[in-house]
C-alpha cells in the first residue's frame, strides 16, 4: 500500500549543523517526501572542515560539498553545505539571519533540527539559531529584501536519546526498517566521514572493507547498530501507535518532537506533513494502528 501526499503537498527543510546529520537522524521521512515527488532541502550550517584526521581543511570542505551533494542525489533532494566553520558553530546573528534567509527562500512547511539539549555544541547552536529565527521568519523589517512568511513553518526536533534536561518527546514515530538500505546508499556518499573519519574516532578503522559492495554491508551493520537504540528508548510510543505486537517487535524507527515556537499542527496538518500517520503515532490518535509495509522506490540518481 503507498503512502499519500495532498497535491500540492507539503516542502521539507532539514537543517542539521554538519554534512551527514540529515540523512543519518531524518533519511526516512526525507526518502518518503521525495517518493512522493515533493521538494526535500537538506541544509548543513557548517562546512565539515573539523571531520578528518588527516586530510587538511580546506580540501575537506570541498570534498565534503561534493560528498553531500551526491548523498542528496540518491533520493533527488538538493543538499547545501554553508561556510561556518565546523567545531566553532555559535548562535549568532549571522547564523540566525542565514537561517532566516534559507527558511524564506525555501518556505517549507516541515522544518527539522536538532534539540538545543545534545552532546555537540554545534547541534545546540543549530538548534537554539532556530529557535532565535522561528518567530522572526514573520517580521517583514527583519532582513526586508526578503518577503517574511505569513506565518511561520511547523518546527520539529529530529530523534536523539538525551534525557537531561528533558527527554525527546517522541510526538510521531516511523518504523524505517523499508528505508534502511536508502538511506545506507546516502550515508555511504559521505566517503570521508562514515568510511574514515569515524571508523578512527572508534577505532575501527582497520575494520573497513576495500570492496565497494562489502563497505555498503560493512556500513549498513554500522548504522543499524546506532540506531537499534532508538526502538528500545521510544518503545512505550511505538507500542501506542503499532500495538503491542508489532510495536515490540519494530527495531528501526526515527522519532519526532513537535516544537512549541512554531505553528502547532492539527490532526489533519500532522497527516500532511507526516503521511505515515496512517500507521504510526499522533497524539491525537486513539486506537493503536495495524502496521503496513510501504513500497519505496526512491530516485536515485
Amino acid at each position: 500500500m503507498g503512502l499519500t501526499m495532498p497535491a500540492g503537498g507539503p516542502k521539507l527543510l532539514i537543517i542539521a549543523a554538519h554534512p551527514d546529520d540529515a540523512e543519518y537522524h531524518a533519511g526516512g521521512l526525507a526518502t518518503i517526501y521525495r517518493e512522493h515527488e515533493r521538494p526535500v532541502k537538506m541544509l548543513s550550517v557548517t562546512d565539515g572542515a573539523a571531520g578528518h584526521f588527516e586530510r587538511n581543511a580546506s580540501d575537506l570542505i570541498t570534498l565534503r560539498r561534493f560528498e553531500s551533494s551526491n548523498a542528496g542525489k540518491v533520493i533527488g533532494a538538493e543538499y547545501e553545505t554553508l561556510h561556518f566553520p565546523d567545531g566553532q558553530l555559535q548562535a549568532s546573528l549571522e547564523v540566525r539571519h542565514r537561517i532566516i534567509r534559507e527558511i524564506r527562500m525555501f518556505r517549507p512547511d516541515l522544518v527539522l533540527t536538532h534539540r538545543t539539549c545534545d552532546y555537540h555544541p554545534d547541534h545546540r547552536a543549530v538548534g537554539q539559531a532556530i529557535q532565535d529565527a522561528s518567530y522572526l521568519v514573520t517580521v517583514p523589517r527583519i532582513l526586508p529584501e526578503l518577503p517574511a512568511l505569513t506565518q511561520p513553518p511547523v518546527y520539529a526536533y529530529m530523534p536523539d536519546l538525551f534525557t537531561r534536561p528533558v527527554r525527546h518527546r517522541a510526538d510521531v514515530v516511523l518504523d524505517i526498517a523499508d528505508y534502511v538500505d536508502v538511506i545506507v546508499k546516502m550515508l555511504a556518499c559521505q566517503h570521508s566521514q562514515v568510511f574514515e573519519w569515524l571508523p578512527y574516532e572508534e577505532g575501527t578503522l582497520e575494520t573497513v572493507p576495500d570492496d565497494d559492495q562489502e563497505r555498503l554491508v560493512w556500513l549498513r551493520d554500522w548504522y543499524t547498530r546506532k540506531i537499534r537504540p532508538r526502538a528500545d528508548h521510544f518503545r512505550s510510543e511505538l507500542v501506542e501507535a503499532f500495538g503491542k505486537e508489532n510495536g515490540n517487535t519494530i527495531e528501526f524507527i526515527e522519532a519526532y518532537e513537535i516544537c512549541e515556537y512554531g505553528v502547532q499542527p492539527d490532526a489533519l496538518r500532522r497527516r500532511e506533513l507526516f503521511p505515515f500517520l496512517e500507521k504510526s503515532l499522533s497524539r491525537d490518535s486513539q486506537q493503536p494502528k495495524k502496521r503496513e509495509q510501504v513500497s519505496i522506490q526512491p530516485n536515485v540518481v
